[in-house]
């Protein structure tokens, strides 16, 4: 789909969700008509700060407090989603009530609404305070290979991804000395002349036998050539293009894929044939690709272990479950059909909201 027509249909959707919200919420509410205009105020200020986030979220117009605030705006219309649902299921319990006395139905009415703001706002709080948080460092041990790897996933370089946070993720990085580090996509998240200098901050990782990456669908946004061609000539990163690298003093296979959204687009598509073309079949393989969801496509192919992505582990409760009817794993290390393991990282940024809940920004060590 057209980055510009998603942006237009995801625009058109809030708008409908925020007079939903009125309709059905706000304007049934038993309160004083000052209280009611207020949260009609506050309503139409997060859709307009929805509408900034839309705008803004590539480029560094506004200040950085305000663009969080912009961000945070869009995970409270995730809530008032959640919101709306609740109070559908409670309406059709208070239509039951109709033989009971009137004072009882409303008192009823208004503790519902009470409990449903209460809870709204714990769960607002509860997310920002989560992904506030910096990420942990998760030991994966895999018994596979005899050397180190670190593994982040879905930095999404851009917006409210700052040098700071790169810098920081950095030097957490170095202090657990890997072996190896890979990057299993979307690191980047806007053009990238807009973040160069952000990137460039991974030139400090250290990384023994070097740093190794393959493309995330969100790569595919923002011009991926151009993302290649930077990586190529200004970064330490090895980007692998479904093709392989033999580390000897190590013995293993690095296998990596271009993400499988390359499919939808016809540009820079997966190639499992490819990329395993040129493995030393005595040597155990490290397959990274970018979303779980491409084991579906191995095939022939069994390497030991694969690093995705993607996932987030679902970012926000109870959206977990919807990652989950697209993607066969939501995070953590599991074992394949054929005996190999996979791996499915959190990732250590986030997408849209600063927001995270039921699950954690992590970079992962795996021994």
């Amino acid at each position: 789909m057209n980055m510009s027509l998603f942006f237009v249909l995801l625009l058109v959707l809030l708008f409908a969700l925020h007079a939903l919200f009125y309709l059905r919420v706000i304007k049934k509410l038993l309160v004083k008509d000052k209280t009611g205009k207020i949260f009609t105020a506050l309503l139409a200020l997060n859709f307009i700060l929805n509408i900034v986030y839309m705008f803004v979220r590539y480029s560094d117009l506004l200040p950085y407090n305000l663009s969080y605030v912009a961000s945070v705006s869009l995970g409270i219309s995730f809530v008032l989603l959640l919101y709306l649902a609740l109070h559908e299921v409670i309406h059709l319990f208070h239509k039951s009530l109709k033989n009971v006395q009137r004072s009882k139905r409303e008192f009823i009415k208004k503790l519902g609404d009470g409990a449903l703001f209460t809870l709204a706002t714990s769960y607002v709080t509860a997310s920002v305070y989560e992904g506030s948080k910096e990420p942990v460092i998760n030991i994966v041990k895999t018994g596979i290979f005899d050397f180190s790897i670190v593994q982040i996933s879905d930095l999404h370089i851009g917006g409210l991804i700052d040098e700071e946070y790169v810098t920081n993720s950095v030097e957490k990085i170095n202090s657990l000395k890997p072996d190896l580090v890979v990057i299993t996509g979307d690191l980047i998240d806007t053009e990238v002349e807009h973040i160069d200098k952000i990137i460039l901050k991974l030139n400090n990782i250290n990384s023994k036998y070097g740093v190794f990456m393959v493309l995330g669908n969100h790569e595919y946004f923002h011009n991926p050539y151009s993302i290649i061609e930077f990586l190529a000539k200004q970064t330490k990163i090895k980007l692998l293009l479904n093709e392989s690298i033999i580390i000897e003093e190590i013995s293993v296979n690095i296998v990596g894929i271009n993400d499988i959204f390359g499919h939808r687009i016809g540009v820079l598509e997966p190639d499992f044939d490819k990329a395993f073309s040129d493995v030393n079949k005595n040597y155990p393989t490290l397959l990274l690709s970018h979303q779980p969801k491409s084991i579906e496509y191995l095939g022939v192919y069994k390497p030991e272990l694969i690093l995705s992505g993607h996932t987030h582990g679902g970012q926000l409760w109870p959206f977990n479950h919807l990652v989950m009817l697209q993607q066969p794993y939501l995070k953590g290390l599991h074992t394949l059909k054929y005996g190999g393991k996979i791996y499915v990282n959190s990732g250590i940024g986030f997408w849209g909201p600063p927001m995270r809940l039921g699950s954690q920004a992590e970079i992962a060590y795996i021994i």
